[in-house]
């Protein structure tokens, strides 16, 4: 009893007090990889994703935790949380992790994060340093956390994304065959398919509108040619009544004689 006590009077902060980046091209690639995460699992009720969020791996202690830059969670549901308390997640670990290095990050720091997913059950860490355009990897086996030998083509074993490192930049592909794109091009990519969705409404409005006109002008057309053919059996009528032959009444209409007999 005395311990349930002392637990919950225990605070887990919902933040460290450190910034989430140091720079524009680190901020770039967190918010790159965390977007298109989200996009990637967007339908799938069960997969947690998120960035900068701190992690408690257990129950009692808010000392031991980690804030990744991105991590993803199979197995629990989406929505908001101040922070990812394991206890309160089924016991489940984030399975994925990615760290972007900044000119800031000490190795010491590093090496301190590596442990920690290390210990805690991470199956698949990815760290990126963007100046220098270098990914490293590690994948869990068993209960050893071994380097990935070559990451370039490495397709996750759980996310399903893949990793093409050029002379210039890294690229990483949805499962799909689709790039990983900035939220910038992700912006730009929703507004002229919104274009291209409105210009093709409009077109079809106006197929639509010459359709009913083309319609509309074929009845009128077709009421006229009815009324016409009236007229001119009425006036052939009338014409036999004053005794006319058919070749007079042909002749005096206009008409063929095949229409008169």
């Amino acid at each position: 009893m005395v311990q349930e006590l002392q637990r919950s009077k225990i605070v887990y902060p919902d933040s460290d007090g450190l910034p989430m980046s140091d720079n524009t091209l680190q901020f770039h690639w967190i918010v790159t990889i965390k977007e298109n995460l989200e996009l990637l699992f967007a339908d799938d009720p069960n997969v947690f994703v998120a960035g900068d969020l701190l992690w408690y791996p257990m129950e009692g202690d808010n000392r031991t935790r980690r804030a990744p830059d991105v991590m993803v969670a199979l197995g629990r549901p989406k929505g908001y949380r101040g922070s990812y308390k394991q206890w309160e997640e089924g016991a489940i670990a984030p399975q994925v992790v990615f760290e972007i290095l900044s000119p800031g990050n000490r190795l010491g720091e590093m090496a301190k994060k590596w442990e920690f997913y290390h210990q805690f059950g991470v199956s698949e860490y990815y760290l990126y340093d963007p100046d220098h355009n270098d990914l490293t990897g590690w994948q869990r086996h068993e209960e050893a956390f071994t380097v990935i030998p070559e990451l370039n083509g490495w397709e996750s074993p759980l996310l399903k994304i893949r990793f093409e490192i050029t002379s210039e930049t890294l690229h990483i592909y949805k499962p799909n065959g689709d790039l990983f794109l900035s939220y910038v091009e992700l912006g730009k990519l929703a507004e002229t398919a919104k274009a291209e969705a409105e210009t093709a409404k409009a077109e079809a409005e106006t197929a639509q509108a010459e359709a009913k006109t083309s319609k509309a002008e074929a009845e009128t057309a077709k009421a006229e040619l009815e009324q016409l053919k009236q007229a001119q059996q009425g006036a052939i009528a009338h014409l036999r009544t004053l005794g006319l032959t058919p070749e007079q009444i042909a002749q005096t209409l206009s008409l063929p004689l095949e229409d008169v007999t």
